[in-house]
């Protein structure tokens, strides 16, 4: 088959490489109808996360149709349509029985991409499958399914539910980007008083202003407005910067919360001078996506529009000019780019 590998900083290949084989009773082997980038394959890419071994395939987002199942998988069938989670989960654990499967600490957790080849792949072998697959509705075009990989559960998990979002609330996203936006998006949902988007890129606040913010604003504009009042309820950070950390620190209000959704890289300087007598609390998290199924039932029936989200559609074996049309993203307006088959 035909896969994107990484072979260190800085390079990748469309190679072809072996096809996956059922390893585990419990895997299933799927082909890939469509898959997208994340921003995490981009730090993998730039180096900030070495531990990703030169030789793996990336990727961890994907929906496609089973085509192979190991002999253990019980609620799988060969031809099934399956949304692929990006956190696999061997359901035995603690962590998972309290469904917390980001943590998953018996051979789960964000491995494909990462660990085990994933899926921006024509093939990709799919651990733990009873648990780290779901059913995809045909109503739902294959590209919002994919969204349900990541990006959602990431958005409404580590974002929009750390952050304790609730009505009449002020919510301010640092980071127009995809998982930005989609946290904007799904904060909607909890009736907050409003929600302000926050990006240095003209091109992102424009995205933002069109896909429903109360506000889009520089940096500068948002700290000079929120200054005025008591400051944010809620600061999703989802920039991924230490800038953007900082900005979050000093937006959030007395006795508010922070939630950190986005991937650093490096570290961050945290001013507890200045925070200690705050009362904020700062969530951080590796997403779970327990939430798969609840968030599939609210695009299925068009309580959450997330096509905006999508911005570029390439066939897969395009997949590093998506690559670089995607870490052009801050100037083009590039989101989500969807790979087809």
């Amino acid at each position: 088959m035909r896969a994107l590998v990484h072979h260190g900083v800085g390079h990748t290949s469309w190679d072809t490489v072996p096809d996956p084989e059922i390893a585990q009773a419990t895997d299933v082997i799927v082909r890939v109808d469509a898959t997208s980038i994340c921003g995490s394959d981009l730090r993998i890419v730039r180096g900030d996360l070495p531990g990703v071994k030169p030789g793996t395939v990336l990727g961890h987002e994907a929906a496609g149709e089973v085509v192979a199942v190991g002999g253990d998988v019980q609620h799988v069938r060969t031809g099934d349509q399956v949304i692929v989670s990006a956190v696999s989960a061997c359901g035995r654990c603690r962590e998972c029985h309290n469904t917390a499967f980001g943590q998953c600490s018996g051979g789960g957790g964000w491995i494909l991409g990462n660990e085990i080849h994933g899926t921006q792949a024509e093939l990709v072998r799919v651990p733990f499958a009873d648990h780290s697959t779901h059913p995809r509705h045909r109503d739902v075009p294959i590209g919002e399914s994919v969204l349900l990989s990541d990006v959602l559960p990431t958005a409404y998990e580590v974002g929009v539910r750390g952050g304790h979002v609730s009505p009449g609330d002020t919510v301010v996203v640092v980071g127009a980007g995809p998982v930005g936006l989609a946290s904007m998006m799904i904060a909607r949902l909890c009736s907050p008083r409003r929600v302000v988007a926050v990006d240095l890129s003209t091109a992102r606040l424009e995205t933002a202003a069109r896909l429903g913010a109360d506000a889009a604003e520089l940096p500068g504009t948002v700290i000079a407005d929120l200054s005025e009042g008591p400051g944010a309820d809620v600061v999703i950070e989802a920039s991924g910067e230490p800038d953007g950390f900082l900005l979050s620190t000093r937006l959030v209000r007395n006795g508010g919360h922070i939630a950190n959704i986005a991937v650093h890289g490096g570290p961050v300087t945290l001013h507890l001078e200045s925070l200690w007598r705050k009362n904020v609390t700062i969530a951080t998290g590796q997403v779970d996506t327990f939430s798969i199924p609840w968030l599939l039932g609210l695009v299925r029936y068009g309580d959450l529009r997330v096509s905006g989200l999508i911005t570029d559609t390439l066939p897969l074996d395009r997949v590093e000019d998506a690559y670089e049309a995607f870490s052009q993203g801050t100037s083009t307006g590039a989101l989500k780019i969807m790979l087809h088959r």
